[in-house]
């Protein structure tokens, strides 16, 4: 391993709900990046503006030309990026696309796997292709005229309405009457010019992380959610509304099915670096729930529980996710 420190931007913030939940990433990749082999900055993007915060408050901007920083009037160019924003512009494609035209190795999944994960009504017609069970749904832009009465006979109810591109469930409501449905798709609205109304499937939500490294995918132990709230919503995700049980309490064929549907979707959704499938387990069958590109890294998440049940330290993990981005620069 090249040991000449390197010069890796944490990129945090962004312009959506989960903006909060991208700093503490932020903070926990710091905190577990060996300060010997790489100089970390953690980076802020919001909107415009794109800076470094100073110790005396004040806020160094970024030249967005070519991604470089100048503090003592000494310029810093980055080596590579660890993206840990969720949502928009991380998670969308355009920062991986603004990164691919100035060359600069990243963290995360590259523009294509990215574009389709963001809108799930996209993602879940392409992984149904594949013949893999996704709940039915429609999809509604705003100009849409929405036939509620329509919606209910096709899907039932309960029903979920959600943004078409966001993430820890935000703007997310679950319907029980037919009544509440209108001030739900308001809800989602709010979040999205498109949204989507899906039926529920009731059984048990199951996570699979995994992570390319070296040429390997490696396929974290399971965890099962058991939300206290009528779902996974954001106050069961980050106010410890829930329990995550890892390694999830399910048969062993059972967990291979779904280790082995998340690694078949990982190849054919192009996704890089680190990734979370989830899923809903049904008495019958595997249902897709989505594909987190940029799931959740903060001492609250997942994929850090995973990753510590598969026999990865927080240190060990992050860096691999980095030298595998720093290894993109040898490929090229």
């Amino acid at each position: 391993m090249n040991r000449i420190m390197k010069n890796i931007a944490i990129v945090c913030g962004g312009n959506s709900g989960e903006y909060e939940i991208s700093i503490e990433s932020a903070k926990m990749v710091k905190k577990h990046l060996s300060p010997k082999k790489y100089n970390c900055y953690i980076l802020f993007i919001k909107e415009k503006k794109w800076y470094y915060p100073m110790e005396n408050g004040k806020k160094r901007l970024l030249n967005k030309a070519d991604f470089s920083l100048t503090l003592e009037n000494k310029t810093i160019y980055f080596d590579a990026v660890f993206n840990a924003i969720h949502g928009n512009p991380g998670e969308n494609g355009r920062l991986p696309a603004y990164f691919d035209l100035l060359e600069i190795p990243y963290t995360s999944c590259g523009v294509d796997a990215s574009v389709l994960s963001f809108n799930k009504y996209y993602c879940n017609h392409f992984v149904d292709s594949f013949g893999i069970k996704t709940a039915q749904s429609f999809s509604f832009t705003k100009d849409d005229n929405i036939d509620i009465k329509k919606v209910v006979e096709t899907l039932g109810l309960p029903v979920f309405v959600k943004p078409s591109s966001s993430g820890s469930s935000v703007g997310v409501s679950k319907v029980k009457k037919a009544d509440d449905l209108p001030k739900a798709i308001a809800e989602a609205f709010r979040y999205d010019n498109r949204i989507i109304v899906e039926e529920a499937i009731v059984g048990r939500e199951i996570a699979c992380g995994l992570l390319k490294y070296k040429n390997e995918l490696l396929v974290f132990p399971l965890t099962e959610i058991v939300s206290e709230n009528d779902f996974f919503d954001y106050e069961a995700k980050y106010h410890g509304k829930s329990d995550e049980i890892t390694p999830a309490p399910i048969e062993e064929y059972i967990a291979n099915d779904i280790k082995a549907l998340s690694s078949f979707l990982f190849r054919k959704t192009d996704c890089r670096g680190f990734v979370r499938f989830d899923f809903i387990l049904t008495d019958e069958d595997i249902y897709f729930l989505e594909l987190n590109s940029i799931p959740g890294i903060s001492a609250a998440s997942i994929i850090p529980q995973q990753a510590q049940a598969f026999g990865l330290t927080m240190n060990d993990f992050f860096e691999m996710i980095v030298e595998e981005a720093l290894e993109q620069k040898t490929r090229q």
